[in-house]
Order: C-alpha cells, then sequence, then structure tokens
C-alpha cells in the first residue's frame, strides 16, 4: 500500500510541476513577448533567436538545453534527474503550444496593460509558475549548468556567473529592438521574477526562531508545548551584569504559528524579552527533510 501511495504522489508531482510551468510559459508568451521584453537563462536567449529569426522560441528552448545537458555531462559529469528533462521537454512544449499552435497573442489581449504592467505581471507570472514548480521537485532548465561548468573551473560562484550571464543576455535585446526601455523592463522583470521565485519557494516554509528570557521561561515552555508539534529548549544562562541564573526559552515555529506563540508569550509574562528572527533554513522533525 506505501507503494502504491508513493507513485501517486509522484505522479502528482508531475501534474504540479506541469501547471506551474504552464503558468510560467503563459505569462512569457502572453504579457512579455508580445512587448518585446525577455528575462534571462535560455528563455531570453530563444527569444532574441525568435525575434531575429522568427523560429520557433519553444524548439530553441529545447535544442539549447538539451545541449546544456549534454555539455555538462561531458565537462563535469553532472547528473541530471527526471525532473529536470521533464522540466525541460514540458516547458518548450508548452512555449510551443501558446505561440505556435494557440497563437496567445491574439486571443489575450495584453495591449491594454502597457508595456511596464506587463512587465510586471509577466515576471510575476514567470516567477511564480517557477517557484510553483520547484515545490515539487521540478524547474525549466536554464544557465545553471554553463554556471556549474564554470565554477568548477574558475574561482567564481555560480550565482555570479548566473547574474552575469542574465544582465548580459537581457542586454542583448537593445540589438532587437532598439530601445532602451526594453533593457529596462527586461531588468526589472529579473528582480519581480526573482522575488516572487523566492516567495513561492520560501514563503510557505517561512520560519521563525523566538528566544524568551523571562522568569517564567520554564511555564512559558509547558504551555506550548501542550499543543501537538510545539516544541521549545531550556537553555541555562547567566547575566553578564546582574551575574543572575536565568533561564532562557529557545523555539523554531511556523510562520502560522508566530501570532498563537507570541500571544502565549504575552499572557503568560508581559515583562518578557522576546527577541524573533527569520531563519534561512529548518530541517528535522515537524519541519523540512535534509536532502542529501
Amino acid at each position: 500500500m506505501k507503494l502504491i501511495n508513493n507513485k501517486e504522489h509522484n505522479w502528482l508531482n508531475y501534474v504540479w510541476i506541469t501547471f506551474g510551468l504552464a503558468v510560467f510559459t503563459f505569462g512569457y508568451s502572453s504579457f512579455l513577448l508580445p512587448n518585446t521584453v525577455i528575462s534571462g537563462g535560455v528563455a531570453g536567449v530563444s527569444s532574441i533567436v525568435y525575434f531575429l529569426t522568427g523560429f520557433s522560441m519553444g524548439a530553441t528552448n529545447l535544442i539549447i538545453n538539451l545541449l546544456f545537458v549534454l555539455l555538462g555531462v561531458k565537462m563535469i559529469g553532472a547528473r541530471f534527474g527526471l525532473n529536470s528533462v521533464f522540466g525541460i521537454v514540458v516547458s518548450s512544449l508548452l512555449f510551443i503550444f501558446w505561440q505556435q499552435i494557440l497563437h496567445i497573442e491574439t486571443l489575450f489581449d495584453v495591449s491594454q496593460f502597457g508595456p511596464f504592467m506587463c512587465t510586471i505581471i509577466g515576471g510575476a507570472l514567470c516567477g511564480f509558475g517557477i517557484g510553483f514548480a520547484m515545490n515539487f521537485g521540478g524547474n525549466s532548465g536554464g544557465t545553471d549548468i554553463v554556471a556549474l561548468i564554470v565554477s568548477s573551473r574558475y574561482n567564481i560562484s555560480t550565482g555570479k556567473v548566473i547574474l552575469f550571464m542574465d544582465v548580459v543576455i537581457i542586454a542583448c535585446i537593445f540589438f532587437v529592438s532598439h530601445k532602451i526601455e526594453n533593457v529596462v523592463f527586461g531588468y526589472i522583470v529579473m528582480m519581480v521574477k526573482t522575488y516572487v521565485l523566492d516567495l513561492t519557494v520560501d514563503g510557505s516554509k517561512q520560519s521563525y526562531q523566538i528566544i524568551v528570557f523571562s522568569q517564567k521561561a520554564n511555564e512559558i515552555g509547558e504551555i506550548i508545548t501542550q499543543s501537538p508539534g510545539h516544541g521549545a529548549t531550556l537553555l541555562s544562562g547567566k547575566g553578564c551584569y546582574t551575574k543572575a541564573e536565568q533561564e532562557v526559552l529557545m523555539m523554531i515555529v511556523h510562520k502560522n504559528d508566530k501570532s498563537m506563540i507570541m500571544h502565549l508569550i504575552n499572557k503568560t509574562d508581559p515583562t518578557a524579552f522576546v527577541s524573533v528572527a527569520k531563519v534561512q533554513g529548518v530541517y528535522g522533525k515537524n519541519f523540512d527533510k535534509i536532502k542529501a
């Protein structure tokens, strides 16, 4: 029974990955391309080829990504999972569907929004779509492989390589449209897409570290741990000035539980000194699993 559930779960993941990539390719095809605005990565390169030659963006996206995969395997021996290949193929087919089959630009007129609003909306849809797909283990391919190859041979981080490539790719749209505003819009797309992507991937998983300095730390901890799924740790502390011994309560909570925890702390000890900080990632019981 467990095996069947896992298979069903895996198939459902591919459905959600496809949905996310459909949102990404729809936003790109309906809001960005009609305004000659692009983002970075392979999609940006494919857009430039499309503007210059009229050749299918989806086909170009597929060819370039598969070449990058082969290059990565040869140069750094990288292993690419089924999800990566699935994402590359599906995103390319969806580009073809929106542009060559459905002709979304004729069915969905975005001229009423204006170039700037199209840039914001298109960037947000792209970021949400890719982020949604990534939440289920998917991606749309991209220039990450080139960045890995460069960083493996030179002392340069992959993030800097990707950023440099995106900046250069977006700048190249000037030679197509001969309008500097299209370049600016491209950089706006990059920022909006990155922000929404991070919000989509990390927003639902945001956690907080709460540290409580209180004479009633033990009592607060007991109240919080009575609720299922909540834990806390008592640490021994000593004031540097007063030299007084004091217990310090520390806990990690999901963002949806933060308000409730703060209410319990305030109700138990209104004079408590509380420190709240966002954490980058939390792994373990009741949180994410470490992906080794």
